[in-house]
């Protein structure tokens, strides 16, 4: 099935007055209808003229089609447009087009309507109707456009609130950290100023008048035990002498036997 497109181009020719040429495409043919707000004419270009056509020019037949398709829904920029008489109340609708650094020419031969009014009619209907819906689709895209613009700004909004939140929290972590280093260096401060007042002064830190007391404390204990080591010895000697004198003793005895 074929696909249909319709365009309504205002036209102005190298010679003559504005047209306007409406245009029916299809894939292999097309139909044309023109009017200059008094005079109207049409051409229907059928599939055999577009083959033919076609194979003039080498080409496939939908691409011929699009081709036309082009230079007649939008006037393009450098190509000579012309709307002549060619007898009998007829006119030949031709324009211009480079292809491979060559200028070729197309043209198509248009018959008088049989109802001016009507094409014109038409014609007219199709502008208006377009005008609608070019109408319509602006004031989507513009209310497409607002909302949009809505949400963008709420979006930045929020940012710049989150942003604010973020630098005011950063403030109260580095107010806290610093208030915890500057107590950390004070003590320290403290400490450093301890110490060098007791340099200062002679007198020994906590920690090396306690290892002298430990150092002293076993002294003394060492010589306890040697007191504790020497009592025994005497303790000893004693009882030898006592020995050595009960001998004796039992040596009178028996000699009085």
């Amino acid at each position: 099935m074929d696909s249909t497109r319709h365009t309504c181009l205002k036209l102005q020719p190298q010679q003559g007055e504005t047209i306007f040429a409406k245009g029916t495409w299809f894939d292999a043919r097309f139909d044309l209808s023109i009017t200059d707000g008094l005079h109207a004419w049409i051409c229907h270009a059928s599939e055999e003229e577009v083959r033919e056509r076609a194979a003039q020019w080498d080409q496939p037949v939908l691409e011929y089609v699009e081709l036309a398709e082009r230079y007649l829904g939008f006037q393009q920029p450098g190509s000579v447009y012309r709307f002549a008489d060619a007898g009998d109340g007829h006119k030949r609708l031709s324009w211009t087009f480079e292809k491979e650094g060559t200028t070729l020419e197309w043209r198509w031969k248009c018959q008088p309507s049989p109802d001016s009014k009507e094409i014109t009619a038409g014609i007219l209907d199709f502008l208006m109707e377009a005008n609608i819906r070019l109408s319509e689709e602006v004031v989507r895209k513009t209310q497409s456009f607002e909302r949009l613009k809505v949400e963008a700004e709420q979006c930045i909004a929020q940012s710049e609130k989150i942003n604010d939140e973020k630098v005011e929290f950063e403030n109260a972590i580095y107010a806290k950290f610093l208030g915890v280093l500057n107590s950390k260096k004070g003590k320290l401060r403290e400490l450093r100023d301890q110490i060098s007042n007791q340099k200062a002064t002679g007198k020994l830190p906590a920690e090396e008048e306690e290892d002298s007391t430990d150092k002293t404390e076993s002294f003394e204990n060492g010589s306890d035990d040697e007191k504790s080591g020497e009592e025994p010895a005497k303790n000893v000697t004693g009882t030898s002498k006592d020995v050595v004198m009960s001998k004796p003793r039992g040596r009178k005895r028996i000699t009085r036997i």
